[in-house]
């Protein structure tokens, strides 16, 4: 009985897929659900799950600095993201960065679609993946940077570097023209955010500067 039970899942699972597939141009119900739940798994994964995951590798007297910087990071790359960084990766532009078409959603109605769900809901699915790359940079200078300047820099870098490099991969730009897919946020966040942690804890005495 179990193992009939097991392989009836198996195969609605299976099905699944099938049965999101919406027609051309139609809004899908089930890839619209599925990617708000990712946007609500994404955003817990920097709030509260970085935040925390960071606070338990500082000293004591440092864990709520690296709390706060997180929820801070959160909030200005949203605003960010919102205002000009959306555009920056997903308008059309050429194949090094985007334009300024879509600045504060400037043409993204109730009924606009990307693909089979509203774009105002890829627009926030992708904020989140901003949210925690900036968010991921700080445990190369944590305890050595002022809380100003990690909002400074963490802005600076979520409009020079991340938006450009999504608008490389997801956005239509170079990388995507040769072919290249990101399916895991590698190029866009891992790659890139990696390198700057890097950068920056190695520079010591560049993150001096900004103590």
């Amino acid at each position: 009985m179990s193992r009939l039970l097991s392989f009836t899942l198996f195969i609605i699972l299976s099905l699944l897929p099938v049965f999101a597939v919406a027609n051309d141009g139609s809004l899908s119900g089930a890839n619209t659900a599925w990617i708000l739940t990712s946007t609500a798994l994404v955003l817990l994964m920097t709030l509260p799950g970085l935040a925390l995951f960071y606070g338990g590798l500082v000293r004591k007297k440092n864990v709520l600095s690296i709390l706060m910087q997180c929820f801070a990071i959160g909030a200005i790359s949203s605003i960010l993201w919102l205002i000009v960084g959306y555009s920056i990766a997903f308008g059309e532009g050429n194949g090094f960065i985007g334009d300024f078409s879509k600045v504060m959603m400037h043409g993204i109605g109730k009924d606009v679609l990307s693909g089979d769900i509203p774009e105002s809901l890829f627009m926030l699915f992708q904020m989140t993946f901003a949210v925690i790359t900036p968010a991921l940079i700080i445990g190369g200078f944590a305890e050595r940077m002022k809380f100003s300047s990690v909002l400074l820099f963490s802005g600076l870098w979520l409009l020079a570097v991340y938006a450009p490099v999504t608008h490389w991969v997801w956005g239509g730009g170079w990388l995507a023209q040769m072919g290249v897919y990101d399916f895991l946020w590698w190029y866009c966040g891992a790659y890139y955010g990696r390198y700057s942690s890097t950068g920056c804890c190695l520079s010591g005495r560049a993150t001096t500067w900004f103590s």
